[in-house]
């Protein structure tokens, strides 16, 4: 699958910028300060929100582009798996092993990302439902969540439990994981290529 070709317009601009703001969302959560936290609240907040704001300025401009149809749901992916991440590195509570959590995720995520690739190859359709939608915004009400407890725990303005974070993750994955067996149940035929198959919009998120 080639890589559609970068076409300057307004809603492609605003999914690189959600881009640009992951590592700068990075470097205000490893301050590991309650201001540094605050900070990387708001920015992963805006950042989340450009994601509902590109994809109306796209209807709203006809900008339609099939740049952007890559791009919207790639951001997506890199702003929340990096910052989920992040999030266990920086937690002390959470070890090594913990990270099948994001391996399960990031592998959710490579998984519709090959189901793409056939769909397009085989000019067939990606079937997608509201679901995947659930998923993301789900994810990104997580992390925000989580950082909120790191603050809570940090300032002790009220006692959480360390667990909590893991517990937290661990809802995020679950939900990550049937996403991903929603959409490879769906779309189980796409690795049984047929000679006719009607071309249709495939995306998904």
């Amino acid at each position: 699958m080639n890589i559609p070709v970068f076409k300057l317009n307004v809603p492609n601009l605003i999914s690189m910028v959600r881009v640009v703001l992951i590592p700068v969302f990075i470097y205000f959560l490893s301050q590991g300060t309650i201001h540094g936290w605050k900070w990387a609240i708001f920015i992963f907040i805006f950042a989340s929100f450009t994601d509902l704001l590109d994809g109306w300025s796209a209807r709203k401009l006809r900008q339609v582009s099939e740049f952007g149809e890559f791009i919207d749901p790639l951001a997506d992916k890199f702003l929340v798996l990096s910052a989920l991440i992040a999030l266990m590195v920086v937690d002390p509570y959470l070890e090594v092993f913990d990270f099948w959590m994001i391996v399960v995720i990031a592998g959710r995520d490579i998984l519709i990302t090959v189901m793409r690739w056939l769909a397009i190859k085989q000019n067939r359709p990606l079937r997608t439902s509201r679901f995947g939608k659930v998923k993301t915004a789900f994810q990104m009400a997580s992390i925000v969540l989580i950082i909120m407890v790191y603050m809570a725990k940090k300032s002790r303005f009220f006692e959480v439990h360390e667990s909590l974070p893991y517990w937290i993750m661990f809802s995020v994955t679950l939900l990550t994981a049937f996403s991903g067996l929603r959409y490879l149940l769906t779309n189980w035929r796409l690795f049984f290529p047929s000679k006719t198959a009607e071309r249709s919009p495939a995306d998904e998120n």
